[in-house]
């Protein structure tokens, strides 16, 4: 009787490790998923809030040069070099009550090795905003 009882937690041992080695991949992939998708949000967010406020400098009458650097202040958790920013018309072209866009884009690099083959690397967040011209 002992001897079956024994035979039966041992098969529910290795049961339970082949469950575990199935589904251990996915939820790995799950949690670096989830890492990889909130640094990319958070990336995006001050992409979005550094274009926001460049195109609010340049709609009170900034030069290229002024609201460039108040991007890259805006977003100083990011790597200045990588980013690129667009802005147009440009600052000698501009005329009141018609549109000035600033663009912004960052190349964020993803590390999770499966993650960076689906989504790509790197990974291209971008804002575009337009504001009237003051």
């Amino acid at each position: 009787m002992i001897s079956v009882l024994r035979s039966i937690i041992k098969n529910q041992r290795g049961q339970a490790m082949v469950e575990m080695a199935l589904i251990l991949p996915v939820l790995i992939l799950m949690i670096f998923g989830t890492v990889e998708f909130g640094r990319i949000y958070a990336s995006y967010l001050m992409v979005n809030n550094a274009a926001r406020e460049g195109a609010r400098f340049a709609a009170v009458g900034a030069t290229d040069a002024q609201i460039t650097t108040l991007i890259m202040q805006r977003s100083s958790a990011l790597d200045e070099t990588q980013m690129t920013v667009t802005i147009t018309p440009p600052d000698g072209s501009r005329v009141r009550a018609q549109g000035v866009q600033v663009d912004v884009v960052y190349p964020v690099r993803v590390y999770a090795p499966v993650i960076s083959n689906i989504i790509g690397d790197p990974y291209l967040v971008s804002a575009q905003v337009i504001m009237r011209v003051e």
